[in-house]
């Protein structure tokens, strides 16, 4: 762990410590350029995508329910292709966690039709119902995802999609079926997503949207023969990465005929100002049991102190990209809250405020420090930990 902290140090040091107008002419930029692809003369880039990020997590006020812990929270590693305007090809895999995470092949249709007719994607993908769940953890304004998104969005799923995106509005469509490379989440899930952007420049963004999904659960065979019947879980972790220990939990849903996802997104920038908020919901449909219902809403603010906006393109939001020599700083807060309480089903309710500061000391390099006031009731047990966590983060 030493090690990891000196390099990473050592990396910081080293970035920051010649500003961009000091450097002679003609030299090359190791804060900005890493060479870490090549672009073959044809427009072919083919390159490597690496993230690797260290965490600590420090908990009180929590009855004995958390470990103190520091360790590696993501170690992802892939490999990517692509050629502007005709496709893109990626395969990444996450060390830490053993777990695949996008593996696809994307086409532009433009390059087959000649005109723009949106692309087409095959391959293992994020499914589109959440605004944040869409956003790469690399990029992520906080450390982890509120709590409304851990319950309710769908992660991964083997299928296909297009998507058609223009200045002023973008519309998704997807099938799954087969679950994920890790050979769990059998069944099938229909999605769809849209959104509006009537503001679309750099610095300057309004971004509505919507989405949809309807997901049939399949069940499953064991090794013994026993037979597992189609379910679902919903649950979140109090928005802290490296405990397993969840505050609410709606436990194990089956049968499950079918499980429908909602979401509401938004997303305002203006200058060095932003405030993204979604509210989102799911349904799961038992046999022969009346219907759970679960949902839950975040909203949180940021203001980029160096006077940086938040990056969005594509209809998702990207890290702030620092323009001075000591990098961006970005203050933050958030509120999210979601509540499993549902008839018979006590699976709890929750709700955090989350204040956060990211530093981002190059477009590779960032830091982050996240401070967590969690409020949980499930069953009539009450527990509310002070939570604090650091991140080192190197992305390229």
């Amino acid at each position: 762990m030493k090690k990891t902290i000196l390099a990473v140090l050592a990396l910081a040091g080293s970035t920051c410590a010649v500003a961009d107008d000091a450097a002679p002419r003609n030299t090359y930029d190791w804060r900005s350029n890493w060479p870490t692809h090549y672009v073959f003369a044809d427009g072919t880039d083919l390159g490597l995508a690496v993230k690797y990020q260290y965490d600590l997590d420090r908990f009180d006020n929590d009855k004995g329910t958390y470990e103190d812990s520091q360790t590696n929270r993501r170690k992802e590693f892939g490999f990517f292709i692509r050629k502007k305007g005709v496709y893109d090809a990626t395969a990444n895999f996450d060390f830490q966690a053993k777990t695949w995470l996008d593996v696809f092949f994307r086409l532009q249709t433009k390059a087959v039709l000649g005109e723009d007719a949106g692309a087409l994607r095959v391959g293992f993908m994020k499914t589109p119902v959440g605004f944040e769940g869409n956003t790469s953890t690399g990029s992520t304004s906080f450390m982890e995802s509120s709590l409304p998104m851990q319950a309710v969005y769908a992660n991964r799923r083997i299928g296909m999609d297009w998507a058609l995106t223009r200045k002023a509005y973008l519309v998704q469509l997807g099938y799954y079926k087969g679950g994920n490379l890790q050979g769990d989440l059998d069944g099938r899930m229909v999605a769809a997503r849209a959104a509006w952007t009537p503001m679309n420049t750099p610095g300057d963004v309004l971004h509505l949207g919507a989405s949809v999904s309807r997901e049939n659960p399949e069940g499953t065979w064991d090794g013994r023969g026993h037979y597992n019947p189609p379910s679902a879980r919903l649950r979140a972790l109090p928005e802290a990465g490296l405990t397993t220990q969840r505050l609410i939990d709606s436990g194990t849903l089956a049968p499950a005929s079918y499980i429908d996802r909602r979401g509401a997104e938004q997303l305002w920038i203006h200058g060095p100002w932003s405030v993204q908020s979604e509210y989102l919901d799911a349904k799961v449909k038992l046999v022969d049991k009346p219907a759970y219902d679960a949902h839950g809403w975040y909203t949180f603010g940021s203001w980029v102190v160096t006077g940086e906006s938040r990056g969005y393109s594509g209809g998702n939001v990207a890290d702030v990209a620092p323009k001075g020599p000591w990098g961006a700083v970005e203050v933050l807060v958030r509120y999210s809250t979601l509540d499993l309480d549902d008839g018979p089903n006590r699976g709890g309710n929750e709700h955090d405020w989350t204040l956060g500061a990211n530093w981002y000391l190059t477009k590779y390099l960032k830091l982050q420090g996240n401070y967590v006031r969690a409020f949980s009731d499930r069953k009539d047990l009450r527990i509310d930990p002070h939570i604090f966590e650091v991140r080192m983060q190197i992305m390229i």
